[in-house]
């Protein structure tokens, strides 16, 4: 399965844990499908801004703990410990840890930006939605 955004490209691959190779061989024949059709449409692959990412339980994190660079299409590309897809920070167990404390972040930084300029507000202008 793919998701294709404006430009962001993704590949989904299911595999078992005890058949790491076959899933790996699957994604390699995958990659090279969506680079043809890339270059047929005059579009470019960059290795430099892609990577690879694997996420499930703690068995099958265990199995795939050996990966730490995923060959595709002739590129190794690192196994990241997390992704950011659409705004949303993904780990591999699906914790949402970071993505928590990312949106926390924000929140403070925005929330001590407004005091600073609380004082120059109305009460009205305060008020207003």
């Amino acid at each position: 399965m793919f998701a294709t955004y404006a430009d962001d490209t993704q590949l989904y691959l299911a595999m078992r844990a005890d058949n790491t190779a076959s899933g790996l061989s699957n994604l390699a024949a995958c990659m090279a499908n969506v680079k043809l059709q890339f270059m047929q449409n005059g579009l470019q692959l960059n290795p430099d801004k892609s990577e690879a990412f694997i996420m499930g339980i703690a068995y099958q994190l265990r199995a795939a703990s050996s990966l730490s660079s995923v060959n595709v299409a002739g590129v190794d590309l690192p196994v990241a410990e997390h992704v950011k897809v659409l705004g949303v920070i993904l780990d591999r167990r699906l914790t949402f840890n970071k993505h928590v404390s990312a949106v926390a972040r924000s929140c403070i930084y925005h929330t001590q930006a407004i005091c600073h300029i609380c004082q120059l507000l109305t009460s009205d202008l305060a008020q207003i939605n």
